[in-house]
């Protein structure tokens, strides 16, 4: 590999003057601009890369950011929630000239998070926070930023999120501008923010326009045909289900409906807050888009200002609007 001494044997100057154009001439040194270029020349045409160790040293960065997330495989199928998300993180870092550096583990352990510092910064994917490590590396400066709404340590942890909150409301108000007064809310059990959120929106939406509201938390297995045969009796015309990365509620809701011989929309009316697992079966789900890729972009995109601060504060917590899916599963109550 060509080094900053070959450069200056071919260029005619001394080491230290490429080391000052290479290094972007940060001191200031007065040099002709035919010696920069025939610097730059020279390196170019011996095919030089600068030692990303030694470039970190001087400059305490490298260009590099880190991505951890905690599932226990890097997702490359099309369908996974995660995939869209880690395409407009790629898509977003290539536009500004920043390499990735990928974390996968599913463990949380402090020192393992700490390998982060490797890199310039690093984002975070996953539904929980590992509330030590990432304590750490706030303790020390090292810029962060999280993919999904973050309320742990206080709110200081920087985030770009989905808004939530309004995106279910606009499906309840959806439903009541359908007539439908009565409406069961299924969630899993987990208290992730990304599920409180959509259950205040559903709360307040149904607050506010009189709906009466039930909310089933459920993992999915003690959902069966008498369970929707039940509530139908009772009076309820639409289900509201949330959106998971497993997608069990809803793949439980919509088996037991079936089973039932409950037709949607004909017989119930059925929203997803969010979008439905890839390939259901049937008429398109009512709900909302979750911007994905738009969130691993504007996740690159805060987390490069905060590397390299520019003109004016960043805002370190963002929530982006999910787009509204009309569908066909929304009935008019008759």
């Amino acid at each position: 590999m060509p080094r900053q001494a070959d450069i200056a044997r071919v260029a005619g100057v001394s080491q230290a003057t490429v080391s000052v154009v290479l290094g972007g001439n940060r001191t200031g040194v007065r040099l002709s601009e035919q010696t920069r270029l025939r610097v730059l020349e020279a390196a170019e045409r011996l095919g030089y890369v600068p030692d990303p160790v030694a470039k970190r040293l001087a400059s305490s960065r490298n260009n590099l950011l880190g991505l951890y997330t905690f599932t226990p495989a890097f997702p490359v199928d099309v369908a996974d929630s995660y995939y869209p998300i880690l395409a407009g993180v790629e898509a977003e870092a290539a536009a500004l000239g920043k390499d990735l550096i990928m974390f996968t583990a599913s463990s949380a352990v402090p020192d393992r998070i700490r390998r982060t510092r490797l890199a310039d910064g690093c984002l975070f994917l996953g539904r929980h926070v590992p509330v030590d490590g990432i304590a750490d590396l706030l303790a020390a400066g090292f810029p962060i930023v999280y993919i999904g709404r973050r309320t742990e340590l206080g709110g200081r942890i920087p985030h770009v999120g989905a808004d939530y909150v309004s995106a279910s409301a606009e499906v309840i108000t959806r439903l009541a501008r359908a007539g439908h007064t009565r409406v069961r809310y299924l969630r899993e059990p987990d208290d992730a923010p990304s599920s409180g959120d959509r259950e205040r929106g559903v709360r307040a939406a149904a607050a506010d326009v009189g709906a009466s509201l039930v909310v089933t938390r459920t993992d999915g297995p003690d959902l069966d045909a008498a369970s929707v045969r039940r509530w139908l009796a009772d009076g309820v015309t639409a289900l509201v289900v949330e959106e998971t990365d497993t997608g069990a509620v809803f793949h439980a809701t919509w088996r037991a409906l079936g089973e039932a011989g409950i037709s949607v929309p004909g017989d119930v009316s059925l929203a997803v807050l969010g979008r439905p697992p890839e390939g259901t079966p049937g008429p398109v789900i009512s709900g909302f888009e979750v911007p994905r890729r738009a969130l691993g972009r504007a996740a690159v995109r805060l987390l490069a200002s905060l590397v390299e601060p520019g003109a004016g504060e960043p805002s370190l917590h963002r929530l982006l609007t999910c787009p509204p899916v009309v569908g066909e599963t929304i009935a008019t109550v008759a």
